[in-house]
This record gives C-alpha cells, structure tokens and sequence, in this order.
C-alpha cells in the first residue's frame, strides 16, 4: 500500500512537472486543509463529519485518477474547478454549513455540477464519435446525450441524499418551512382529493423519548417539508447546468475555432499520460 502511494504521489509530481503544475497546487492545499479539519472533527468526537472529510480526500484524487486509469487528458480549467467543487460542497457547505449561512450556495454548486457532468458525457461520447468508424452521431443528438448524461448524474446525486438522509438520519435533502400544504392524507372520507390547508402558524409534533416521556417541539411560522422542495429545486438548476453546457457543445461540434472556450471543459484522449 505504502509503495502504491508513493508510486501515486510521483506520478502527481510528473503531471506538474509537464503542465499541470496550478493543479497540483491546488489538490496539495485542499488537502491539507481537509486533514486539518479531519483531525479537528475527530477531536470534536464528530465521526461523521471526519468519514465525509476521508470521502472528500478520496474524492480529490478522481481527476488524477481518471487520467492516469484511462489515458484522458483534463483541462486545467477543468480539474481546478472539479477540486474546488468538492471542496466547497463538502468541508464549506457540509461540515462548515455554508449551506445554511450562505443564500443560493447549494444552488450555485448544484447548477455547476450540471454544467460539468454535461461536460463530462459529452467529451466521452465526442471521444467515441471521432474513434470509432461504426459511429456517427450528429451535433444535435451528442448535445442531447450529453444533456440526458448530466441529469442522470444529478438524479443518482439526490438518490444519494435520500438515501444518506433515511438510513444515517443526516439532512442532505435540507428541510424548509412552508406555510401551505395540500394532501389526499388529511382526507377524512379517504378520497383522493387534497385537503388544502393554508396560513398555517405553527405546527407541534409530540414524540416520545427513550424515557417515555412525550417531548413536544414546536415548529414557528408553519409546516416542515421534508425535503421534496430542495430535491426539485437541485434537479431543476441540474437541468438549467445541463442545458448551457449542451446548447455550447453543440455550438462548438458546429464551429470549434469560434467557439474555443468550451475545449476547457472538454476532456480528450491522449497516448501516453
């Protein structure tokens, strides 16, 4: 294991050496952070919080990784914003709740990952249209399979949340207050027609703790969605990410002189890493 490490770690180094050298900066400084902060939640006793930082180490070495395991070149431009992607949505936004102190954060990362997944599945089946003399795919449905590649990113992301959110009791789907609800539940005569119930105050919920006593919590100013509004809204700017993304690859597959920008974000196939 030492060995592989240590293989791994020269292999970093040779990539800086050539061209990637604001990369490799960038990981070495994100990942002292993340240990430094590793080390802080286990001295806190948040086993939680240290397991995500392990996950956001692991995470970090994916462009490297990627490269190396299927001789893929990514952009600079690229592999920065990857890096500092994981690193604002999970130390900023997880363990130091930039999610909750900052307004649309949650949005912003969320409408770049569609952008990049975009990005992603249209640099691998551009690689596959220009490599493969069975295939021929136009601009047209490349940006299509580009775009639907970015949405099922995003779907398997929030499946990810919910999952985490039902069997580890975390709040990655976060819960809003909403002051209208409507449900076929509250039916009395068990119709399937929603009861509306509007301008709702507060809401109580009563549970009983380890002791048996009841425990009242009191929700001010209405009723606590469970997270449905947060998963829409992600997959929706996912979809906005998306869109942009395949719109400029399309562009791009038309004219690619006019519209170079776009090769920053592209991946390509090399011959020897």
């Amino acid at each position: 294991m030492r060995k592989k490490i240590k293989n791994f770690h020269e292999e970093l180094r040779r990539i800086g050496r050539e061209s990637k050298k604001s990369s490799i900066a960038l990981y070495f400084t994100l990942r002292t952070l993340v240990i430094l902060c590793m080390v802080l939640e286990f001295v806190h006793g948040d086993i939680n919080n240290a397991m995500l930082c392990v996950l956001s180490l692991i995470l970090l070495l994916i462009p490297f990784f990627i490269e190396k395991q299927f001789k893929i070149d990514l952009p600079n431009a690229l592999e920065i914003i990857i890096m500092l992607f994981i690193f604002a949505a999970e130390i900023l936004g997880e363990i130091n709740n930039f999610y909750g102190m900052i307004p649309y954060w949650d949005t912003m990362l969320h409408t770049l990952n569609g952008f990049l997944a975009a990005g992603v599945g249209f640099a691998l089946f551009d690689l596959l249209n220009k490599n493969s003399k069975l295939i021929s795919l136009s601009p047209l449905f490349l940006s299509i399979v580009a775009f639907c590649f970015s949405m099922t990113i995003g779907i398997l992301w929030e499946f990810f949340e919910f999952s985490a959110d039902i069997y580890f009791r975390t709040d990655m789907q976060k819960d809003r207050i909403v002051t209208a609800i409507s449900s076929v539940t509250l039916n009395e005569e068990k119709k399937n027609v929603p009861i509306k119930v509007d301008n709702i105050e507060y809401t109580i919920i009563y549970s009983k703790g380890k002791d048996g006593e009841t425990k009242e919590t009191r929700i001010e100013e209405g009723y606590l969605d469970i997270g449905i509004i947060d998963t829409m809204k992600d997959l929706l700017v996912n979809f906005v990410g998306a869109t942009v993304f395949s719109i400029f690859g399309y562009l791009y597959i038309k004219n690619r002189d006019k519209y170079k920008f776009v090769h920053n974000f592209i991946p390509k196939k090399i011959k020897d890493l």
